[in-house]
């Protein structure tokens, strides 16, 4: 029953509408498999964060400026280059030596989500773990490689500087370790000086290997120096299957080096970094201190490449990280080795312009183009070397 007021014509009490309860929809076959297939997705991906990746992941690593300064070991700034017995000169701009770091070892991989990050990534590369840290090969090992790479680098790049420069510089190869049971215990000492092969005069490592296999066993009459005085002494080689050699060679069981004799003190100051892919940007910031006005023309340059004594600038791996971080670095021009020019193309970063060099000179005639001193445009690119 309604009740009403004033004569009836309004409800003192309106009625009021019923409310029914609303049917809660269920979710269509298709929203459930849908969820079902996020939720399996979400639920592996989580499951191989803990799945080794076997990789490793390069990226851009530090970039020094050879004209710059570089922290020591105690953290202080010290120039990465230093001359004494010859006039040094001011320069500018940078001449950027570049690095790769390498994230992940056999201990620790980075996880597959690291992994999907680094494939969008194109300043990144994934790299199997095998080809970097190679089974049979200990950390202590690599890393002794690396230093010595290094050093081996910074030796031919002041070797390749200076007889730009038209300095003397002679080659020897030295004694850096003796493998125990070798036929060298007892007969050679670290620090040696290897002058003479069966009479022959030998200036590199390389040509040290040839007469050893050339000689398939035979003893071996050598000349050395040691610490100042010359003697003679016999070395018979034995035959070797190893990882290295895995279809065996003969063998004295040393580590050689060759270094150089040098007319004037060259120091570089690069702790921490290893390698030898710094060669040819050490020689040409050696080059434009130890002469007058500015070599790049006040420029940013940035490279990569290994060198010979003569000049001869090598293959290096990790080109595409090193022209990022080139680019990240502020550098505008590039020296990447001709024998890279096939990773080079179709990966440079906008704003960097990239030459192809094969030798010292080669990289001096950019930097005259630089200088305005010669036309960049007719110097050869990555893009023109690989059009040939």
């Amino acid at each position: 029953m309604t009740l009403f007021d004033n004569g009836g014509n309004e409800p003192l009490f309106p009625e009021q509408p019923q409310v029914r309860p609303t049917r809660r929809r269920r979710p269509g076959r298709g929203m459930r498999v849908g969820t079902t297939a996020i939720a399996v997705a979400l639920l592996a991906l989580a499951g191989m964060s803990f799945l080794p990746t076997g990789s490793v992941i390069q990226q851009p690593g530090p970039v020094f400026d050879t004209l710059g300064t570089a922290p020591t070991s105690d953290g202080k700034e010290i120039p990465l280059i230093s001359v004494a017995g010859a006039e040094s000169y001011p320069t500018g701009g940078t001449l950027d030596l570049t690095t790769v770091q390498v994230r992940g070892n056999r201990e620790q991989q980075p996880s597959w989500f690291e992994v999907v990050l680094a494939w969008f990534d194109p300043s990144r590369a994934i790299m199997p773990l095998d080809s970097v840290f190679p089974p049979q090969q200990t950390t202590e090992q690599r890393e002794e490689m690396s230093a010595q790479d290094m050093v081996n680098s910074q030796q031919d790049g002041i070797a390749a500087a200076l007889l730009a420069l038209d300095y003397d510089v002679t080659t020897q190869v030295r004694v850096v370790s003796i493998a125990d049971g070798s036929p060298s215990v007892g007969v050679l000492e670290i620090g040696d000086i290897v002058r003479t092969v069966n009479g022959e005069h030998v200036e590199t490592n390389d040509r040290l290997r040839e007469i050893i296999q050339d000689g398939a066993g035979a003893p071996l009459q050598l000349v050395i120096d040691r610490a100042g005085t010359q003697r003679e002494v016999e070395l018979t080689p034995t035959w070797v299957v190893d990882t290295s050699s895995p279809d065996g060679a003969w063998r004295i069981g040393v580590g050689m080096t060759h270094d150089y004799d040098f007319p004037i003190d060259v120091t570089i100051q690069l702790d921490n970094v290893g390698g030898p892919s710094a060669g040819q940007m050490f020689a040409l910031g050696i080059i434009d201190t130890l002469t007058p006005g500015e070599l790049n023309g006040g420029k940013n340059v940035a490279g990569t490449g290994t060198i010979a004594a003569d000049g001869t600038i090598g293959p290096i791996g990790g080109i595409r990280q090193k022209l990022f971080g080139a680019r990240g670095a502020g550098a505008e021009y590039f020296l990447a080795p001709v024998v890279n020019c096939a990773e080079v193309v179709g990966h440079v970063p906008e704003g960097l312009r990239v030459f192809a060099v094969e030798d010292l000179d080669d990289s001096l005639a950019v930097m005259a183009g630089l200088r305005g001193e010669g036309d960049l445009d007719t110097l050869p690119s990555c893009d023109a070397v690989l059009a040939r």
